[in-house]
């Protein structure tokens, strides 16, 4: 079956990806960023697979950006079939460190873009009554990890609100959720995040400093020739397989590494259906 699919957050690695491989699988996608001026890579990625994309503005943090997308494919197909809300934003600092404008900023897209997103699409889903919402999240929403814990908080958050949307909207209309779980992945994203350390101040000259240093020293080495990195065209291919599942996960990693990292958390119940569905049980019977 032929999809409806908008991605938010392509302009690069994972969201090229996903966009690119969901067109090859006949889909209608709509490739979605916030600054168009940067859809180079996208376009590029495009011709070279030999398929049309539905290019489109559309910022996580402005709600009448998500509004008018939304819009714009209803008028023109009538339904909304997936939403992947992959638009996210890493950052690695300590909360001492952080200021509050930081702090806000990442739970605002990472967290709050994925509420603005997924509530624009919710309506037409119910009217549907059928529907999925793929949620990139991470093994940082499971594993709380060093000098990671605001990413980690807002992709906990994400974590929670895909679980408790999956306990009432899924078996009250249909709709279907699902969060993502990647390790790493080898795209600019974990350059972006290392820029972001000296953009933001650099490595302070404070009691933190031997422990960051270790850590951003090991981010790096880790890239080269490790089984954490997986590149994005890897973790697309889980995020296709998801989106055409006819019983989706609640839950997935996209790598045996990350299914090990987070096997202490997930090992009883790998898709979180089991904790949905007795959710479900315990106050909806």
């Amino acid at each position: 079956m032929t999809k409806v699919i908008l991605v938010t957050g392509t302009s690069t690695g994972l969201g090229i990806a996903i966009a690119v491989q969901a067109a090859q699988a006949g889909h209608i996608v709509y490739a979605t960023m916030r600054n168009l001026d940067r859809s180079a890579a996208l376009e590029t990625a495009a011709e070279a697979a030999g398929v049309a994309l539905n290019l489109m503005q559309l910022d996580v943090q402005d709600g009448t950006s998500i509004d008018k997308a939304v819009a714009r494919i209803i008028r023109e197909h009538g339904r909304i079939d997936t939403l992947v809300n992959n638009a996210g934003l890493g950052f690695v600092r300590n909360i001492e460190q952080a200021s509050d404008a930081e702090i806000a900023r990442i739970m605002d897209i990472n967290f709050m873009g994925v509420v603005r997103c997924t509530r624009a699409v919710l309506p037409h889903m119910r009217a549907a009554r059928a529907g999925h919402v793929v949620n990139i999240s991470s093994v940082g929403g499971l594993v709380g990890q060093p000098f990671n814990e605001i990413y980690c908080g807002a992709k906990f958050a994400v974590e929670g609100l895909t679980e408790s949307l999956a306990s009432y909207v899924t078996p009250g209309f249909g709709i279907d959720f699902t969060t993502v779980e990647p390790g790493g992945i080898a795209t600019e994203f974990a350059n972006t995040v290392l820029k972001e350390v000296a953009e933001t101040g650099g490595m302070l000259e404070d009691d933190y400093l031997p422990l960051l240093q270790k850590y951003v020293g090991g981010s790096q080495s880790r890239q080269d020739g490790s089984d954490i990195y997986q590149n994005a065209e890897q973790v697309a291919d889980v995020v296709l397989t998801t989106i055409e599942a006819e019983t989706p996960p609640l839950r997935v990693r996209t790598s045996v590494w990350s299914e090990e990292f987070t096997q202490l958390k997930t090992g009883l119940d790998p898709d979180g259906c089991k904790q949905r569905d007795r959710v479900v049980e315990r106050f909806l019977s």
